[in-house]
């Protein structure tokens, strides 16, 4: 196809299965330099992630004006990936009217987007004008040290990672607001003392002394964390309903075993013994499963 110049039977190569096949094929258009670039600009707008992941690659390797604004309206496309990829390849191009969106896109919530656009300002000899620029810049190439340099204008930047899916960052973050030592960063530690992540959580009740946050209040701050408790009503009604779902519910593996042993059983008594009489044998049992995963929901710790 690259030597029959097949430009669309190469973007179609784009979606295959194979790694391998991708690769090549992005390569491959690569290669066609600037006779592959309106069809490439076209292929952006398709809506398999792979044919733009591999159309954004071989812009990169073409690197053609021409593609910046239609790479700088993949800085805000849906997948992190494609995000992350054309941050990349407005640095390869090397063209100045990348910067203001490539700035903007390391307040990114994913951290991969925001490396790509950190690596891709210093590519361009981006320079950062002020401290919380500078912060923003540190925070995407995840240089933390730096980052404590800075000081109270740093906190804008790692208050905004607190919504990365990567608990390690978030922890990092509030190590770091906790060393800063600002009240400026409270708003930040109560998010930290109500995030998800038990580490998360466990630092910021650590740095929250440091930033002015009274110790009688982290309880308080603690409590909205969200819970991760079964409720042991739902797994009493899924267990009395249909033995051995309760079970699964609140983690046990063996519930599955339950369940078929009860569907067995169930299938049996009903052939030997008539509708009366098994439903008589068996509500009996289910009542007693039904309060047995009630109990052991009830005993599960709610981290």
């Amino acid at each position: 196809m690259k030597e029959r110049r097949d430009i669309p039977g190469l973007i179609h190569a784009l979606r295959s299965p194979d790694f391998s096949v991708q690769t090549e094929a992005a390569r491959a258009l690569g290669t066609l330099g600037a006779a592959s670039r309106d069809d490439l600009i076209r292929a952006l707008k398709k809506k398999h992630k792979d044919v733009r992941l591999g159309v954004i690659g071989a812009l990169a390797v073409i690197r053609d004006p021409r593609s910046v604004d239609p790479l700088i309206a993949a800085l805000r496309d849906t997948h992190s990936e494609v995000r992350w990829q054309a941050a990349f390849a407005l640095g390869e191009i090397g063209d100045a009217r990348a910067i203001g969106p490539l700035v903007a896109a390391l307040r990114d919530p994913d951290k991969y987007v925001r490396y790509g656009s950190a690596f891709a300002l210093a590519k361009l000899g981006w320079k950062p004008e002020t401290a919380e620029e500078r912060a923003f810049y540190f925070v995407g190439m995840q240089e933390w040290k730096a980052l404590e340099w800075i000081g109270p204008e740093a906190i804008p930047a790692l208050s905004g990672v607190l919504s990365d899916r990567d608990a390690g960052v978030r922890q990092k973050a509030i190590e770091l607001l906790g060393s800063i030592g600002s009240e400026k960063a409270i708003p930040a530690l109560m998010q930290g003392l109500a995030d998800s992540n038990s580490e998360v959580r466990w630092q910021a009740v650590l740095a929250a002394p440091r930033c002015g946050i009274d110790p009688l209040f982290i309880p308080r701050g603690i409590s909205r964390r969200p819970r991760t408790a079964k409720n042991p009503f739902i797994a009493a009604i899924m267990n009395f309903l249909l033995p051995g779902l309760g079970y699964g519910y609140i983690g046990k593996w063996w519930g599955i075993m339950i369940f078929q042993i009860d569907v067995t059983a169930t299938v049996w008594l009903y052939k030997y013994e008539g509708q009366g009489d098994t439903y008589g044998l068996l509500f009996p049992l289910y009542v007693l499963l039904a309060v047995h995963a009630w109990y052991l929901a009830k005993k599960m710790p709610d981290f």
